[in-house]
């Protein structure tokens, strides 16, 4: 099957960090399957993702959200319960890079990775899980620094956190009919890596058995199964999707090759 073949027809669909990048592959992925998106972003629409542009406005909604705002979540319940009734799956994308490394981790960076990456995603399920039903979907954009140490101290952490949560909510939600599964990806070319040291970027892509670098197209994919009755059976999984870069646990020559002088 493709991304393209309808198998989200009739679908609600709520995407975060959906303006660019990752985000607005993944859009544009679940808007081919036939789904109903909406799209949120703290980001301007009009002045994001080219992708954005060519976007289907009759099954498209573009919302300003800050996933760290539980106000901004409780607004979005509301209007979703009047305007769909339902939500059928949470993509939890929204996501901040963190590359500060150890011991030198400012506490304001810390919190703000974890507010985004963390407590945006459970701010999310608190607030939309009351509007779906069994069979729905939550997918959580996780990362393969969640899979092994990672020298970026705060980012890896809240990945691990999300990890967790992801294992967490599949627990409690699963009794419900809800599923909730992580996609994990590798060096995707994303605005995130636009913070990337050449130095990593070189090492890091000297590890992948496949050669290359990831792109947004090669994540959405899985986002559009995972949101799919394709997936009915799928609860607690962790999609790795990294060309192979984890599959030898390359990490430690990744930090030798980017650690700062001392």
């Amino acid at each position: 099957m493709t991304a393209g073949d309808g198998r989200l027809e009739g679908k609600v669909v709520v995407l975060t960090g959906a303006a660019r990048g990752q985000g607005a592959a993944e859009a544009s992925a679940l808007l081919s399957a036939g789904a109903t998106v909406v799209a949120t972003d703290v980001l301007d629409f009009e002045t994001a993702d080219p992708q954005a542009q060519g976007w289907d406005a009759g099954r498209l909604v573009r919302r300003h959200l800050d996933v760290t705002d539980a106000d901004g979540w409780a607004g979005l319940a509301a209007w979703l319960a009047e305007t769909h009734g339902r939500v059928d799956a949470l993509v939890n994308n929204a996501g901040v890079a963190a590359r500060e490394r150890l011991p030198h981790v400012t506490l304001d960076a810390w919190r703000r990775t974890f507010d985004v990456n963390v407590t945006g995603p459970m701010l999310g399920i608190q607030a939309l899980v009351p509007l779906m039903a069994p069979g729905s979907s939550i997918v959580n954009i996780c990362s393969v620094a969640a899979v092994s140490g990672h020298a970026a101290a705060a980012y890896t952490a809240s990945k691990w956190a999300l990890r967790g949560l992801t294992r967490s909510a599949s627990l409690e939600l699963g009794a419900r009919g809800i599923r909730v599964n992580a996609v994990m990806p590798g060096l995707v070319d994303t605005p995130l890596m636009a913070s990337a040291s050449p130095a990593f970027v070189d090492a890091a892509l000297a590890e992948i058995p496949l050669g290359r670098i990831g792109t947004p197209a090669d994540i959405a994919p899985a986002v559009v199964f995972l949101c799919s009755d394709d997936s009915a059976y799928f609860n607690g999984a962790e999609l790795v999707i990294d060309g192979g870069l984890t599959a030898h646990v390359s990490h430690k020559r990744i930090a030798d090759d980017t650690r700062p002088p001392a």
